[in-house]
């Protein structure tokens, strides 16, 4: 008489072993890659899935920047400032731009203390030396001192109120080149 063929692993070892297989079936990367891909797409208003565009990140470059006086120029933003640019905007094809401000003390909050907002898309501001007080539109007034950072976000408007004779800042900003627009009071 013969034996009867069954479907059933002969051990636990060959029942794992199909177990993997199948589970490695399910994941292939085919399949995987299909369904991430299908659902990154975004519908349009007929219900068609459209690709998500990539941006284009520019090619960069290492930028080295050695502390120099004579680096500091009068060229920038704002007249009652100084800056020394680090060299990140043109390393990065734009991307962002990197600097070093000091304010020319005394301030004169007539000169200084004008409503504004920048169009970027991040601006993070740390205090080397010194300090400066700030408004923040939704933050009211702050006390920056040395070692204090902060960010502001796109369009916040904002203002510099006050700082001591020997601040210096350093900020961090995308894309490169923005704008920014004066309020009136």
């Amino acid at each position: 008489m013969a034996k009867k063929k069954s479907n059933k692993p002969a051990s636990r070892a060959a029942a794992k072993s199909r177990a993997t297989k199948k589970s490695a079936q399910a994941k292939s990367p085919a399949r995987k890659g299909a369904a991430k891909a299908s659902a990154r797409k975004k519908l349009s208003a007929s219900g068609r899935a459209q690709a998500r565009p990539r941006r284009i990140v520019p090619k960069q470059r290492v930028a080295i920047s050695h502390h120099r006086d004579e680096d500091f120029k009068a060229d920038g933003l704002r007249a009652y400032a100084k800056y020394r640019d680090l060299g990140i905007a043109d390393a990065t094809g734009g991307l962002a731009r990197a600097h070093v401000i000091r304010l020319i003390g005394p301030c004169n909050p007539e000169e200084v203390s004008k409503l504004h907002f920048h169009d970027v898309d991040f601006q993070m501001v740390y205090v080397l030396k010194g300090w400066v007080k700030t408004y923040m539109e939704g933050q009211g007034e702050n006390l920056m001192k040395e070692g204090s950072s902060w960010t502001q976000p796109p369009r916040i408007r904002h203002l510099i109120m006050d700082y001591s004779d020997d601040v210096e800042l350093l900020e961090v900003i995308l894309p490169a080149d923005f704008k920014t627009v004066e309020l009136a009071a």
